[in-house]
């Protein structure tokens, strides 16, 4: 516990960190960067420990109204075929629709035929944590500030929802699991050709940070996002859920929550996922942790023989060191979810493009300051900001013959982290 909810911050990254220039023409690295987008961390001291400050997160408030209008894709890869869910932050209007999540409609036909721009605004792609979506409270405290921003500086901002989350209805049997980054992967690629000026950008939380993370990786040097930011990511699979099993607490509590969302998720589209499955369902109804509900749903659905398998191929540890675009991690030491002793720390210091920021308070997604704001968002839209409009990127995809990103050297590639062992 510390003193009045005063957290001690820490940084981990390479002893030769990622240099960048500026657009007034000065110099600067990715860790100095870093440094300065990260205010003193001072949460409300009536929640003095991760448990506390992950459990808050089930007293909702309103947080800052964000509205969305949705288009469903198909994918476009056999391999992955069904619907997935985008929503678009736009201005705010007054319709409602029962069959979606809060101040989200659809977009009419009409106005989705128009939606393409010749704009230069950043935007941001948003991928949430395990079983939530666009609603979240945790990530529109990131984005209210940027897409309310004034002038210049507003940014537009887009969610990518997994599949069968925030009241999506899946049209396939392909659900989502740690590595899922199709969906993301084809939304970026829209994004790209439908707003050729904007700069395009990445955050994820949670789960949803780890699925950016190896999206990232597995783009590695050609990767069309020009910086992210990775927020309570679990990297660490297999680490996490021993940790979890650990503990009463871990097990009891959280573990067993989500896996029963998890389950809540498969009855719910229980029509489509039964369709042509290898699942047992009768066993996925007894499952009560989520390791459970993994070794009965992820395993057969893919071909992991056992949760341990699915978690040690799915984990973004490793991805880390494929990753050739500027990223910020923040994490909490007492996060009770994606646990200390999961955290790439050797990792980071193997790669100039990544930093990680350690608070010693925080919990899972939480941060809570005395009023209800989350710390979190502080940082990482200071990093988005500085990223955008003082910083000069190489636009996506600026490599070398031999697939290096210019300015790189190879060193040792005799360990190629991306050397997945799941296939299509």
């Amino acid at each position: 516990m510390e003193w009045l909810g005063h957290a001690k911050t820490t940084f981990t990254h390479s002893p030769t960190p990622l240099p960048l220039n500026k657009k007034d023409g000065t110099s600067t690295d990715l860790v100095s960067i870093c440094y300065e987008a990260t205010p003193p961390c001072r949460l409300n001291p009536l929640l003095f420990n991760g448990h506390l400050q992950t459990m808050w997160t089930a007293i909702k408030n309103d947080g800052p109204p964000i509205h969305y209008k949705r288009r469903l894709f198909e994918n476009e890869d056999p391999n992955f075929k069904g619907s997935f869910a985008v929503d678009f932050v736009v201005p705010p209007f007054s319709e409602t629709d029962e069959s979606l999540p809060p101040r989200t409609v659809h977009f009419t036909e009409e106005e989705f035929e128009n939606i393409g721009s010749l704009d230069t605004r950043p935007m941001l792609v948003t991928l949430h944590g395990l079983s939530g979506g666009s609603y979240e409270i945790y990530l529109r405290q990131v984005l209210a500030p940027l897409v309310t921003a004034a002038g210049e500086r507003e940014w537009a901002a887009c969610v990518v929802n997994s599949r069968g989350c925030a009241m999506h209805k899946i049209t396939s049997n392909v659900l989502y699991n740690a590595r899922a980054t199709w969906d993301c992967r084809q939304t970026v690629k829209w994004l790209r050709k439908t707003f050729p000026n904007r700069p395009l950008y990445g955050i994820g939380y949670s789960l949803g940070a780890n699925i950016l993370t190896n999206y990232i990786a597995e783009e590695g040097p050609l990767c069309m996002l020009r910086a992210a930011v990775i927020v309570s990511s679990p990297w660490n699979l297999d680490a996490g859920n021993r940790a979890l099993q650990r503990t009463w607490i871990g097990r009891e509590i959280y573990s067993k929550t989500m896996g029963t969302n998890m389950k809540k998720l498969i009855d719910l589209h229980y029509d489509q996922v039964s369709k042509g499955s290898r699942l047992d369902f009768a066993k996925i109804r007894q499952a009560k942790y989520l390791h459970e509900f993994d070794r009965e749903v992820q395993g057969p659905t893919w071909g992991y023989p056992t949760e341990g398998a699915y978690y040690r191929d799915s984990s973004s540890v490793d991805s880390l060191l494929a990753v050739r675009i500027p990223l910020f991690a923040i994490s909490a030491k007492d996060d009770p979810i994606a646990q200390d002793e999961a955290l790439p720390y050797e990792e980071m210091k193997r790669t100039k493009y990544g930093v990680l920021c350690t608070t010693t308070l925080g919990g899972h997604l939480s941060w809570f300051e005395i009023g209800g704001t989350r710390w979190h968002a502080r940082p990482a839209v200071n990093f988005l900001n500085t990223m955008a409009f003082e910083v000069e990127l190489d636009a996506p995809g600026n490599v070398n013959a031999n697939g290096s990103a210019k300015g790189e050297e190879l060193g040792d590639i005799r360990f190629k982290p991306m050397n997945r062992k799941w296939a299509p």
